[in-house]
């Protein structure tokens, strides 16, 4: 059975990552610095390495994580990521897309409702400072301390080891699926194709762009 860590996993099985481990050929692994959602295994991100050894899983799945760390943490959390990543392994990696929300304020405003979530009304302020209900009742980790574009995101992946980067942006969100080195793109773009994510193998012409880019600096 193939090993995914879901990091940063709060109180359960990540609902989006169920149609990859519903089955019998992935075990989840939940990581979290908070006890009170009892997670398999307690920690920071930030020390990820000294929890988890080389080569300890197949895939990472981290949605809405790194927004919450403060710039200067994030290179290091994904060199993490590599590092605790068998060779042929695989990041998905899911954050918001401030691009999309940059554009959104000047059509639209700030406080102007985007979407509807289960925890209520999401305005730009919400995307790129954390969900302020949240923090209003306390919840201070909440808050977004950085933020991503495709580029940044992408040279921050290749900066860290991963071999080739796709990034698909939707719905306010950025979806980034990083590959390690010795990794059967094609194969794995087939495996996580239950995901919905619009992960195709290498030759379309948004991951051609973002490998381009991703020479330059974060």
């Amino acid at each position: 059975m193939k090993k995914i860590l879901n990091v940063g996993s709060g109180s359960g099985p990540a609902q989006r990552l169920s149609p990859l481990i519903e089955g019998d050929r992935w075990e989840e692994v939940r990581f979290d610095i908070d006890p009170e959602v009892k997670p398999h295994v307690q920690g920071s991100i930030s020390d990820l390495s000294s929890f988890f050894g080389e080569n300890s899983f197949d895939g990472v799945w981290s949605s809405h994580v790194l927004e919450h760390l403060y710039a200067h943490e994030v290179f290091p959390a994904l060199s993490h990521f590599h590092h605790i990543l068998r060779p042929t392994g695989f990041a998905i990696i899911l954050c918001p897309d401030l691009t999309a929300v940059a554009k959104f304020i000047v059509e639209k405003g700030m406080t102007t409702v985007a979407y509807n979530s289960p925890a209520g009304p999401i305005r730009p302020l919400d995307m790129l400072y954390g969900h302020s209900r949240a923090i209003e009742n306390g919840r201070l980790a909440m808050a977004h301390r950085t933020g991503f574009t495709a580029q940044r995101l992408g040279n921050l992946l290749r900066m860290a080891g991963f071999d080739k980067i796709l990034v698909r942006a939707a719905h306010f969100e950025l979806r980034a699926l990083a590959l390690m080195p010795e990794a059967d793109s094609e194969a794995i773009s087939k495996e996580l194709a239950p995901l919905k994510f619009d992960f195709e193998a290498t030759g379309s012409s948004a991951g051609r762009e973002l490998e381009d880019s991703a020479t330059g600096r974060a």
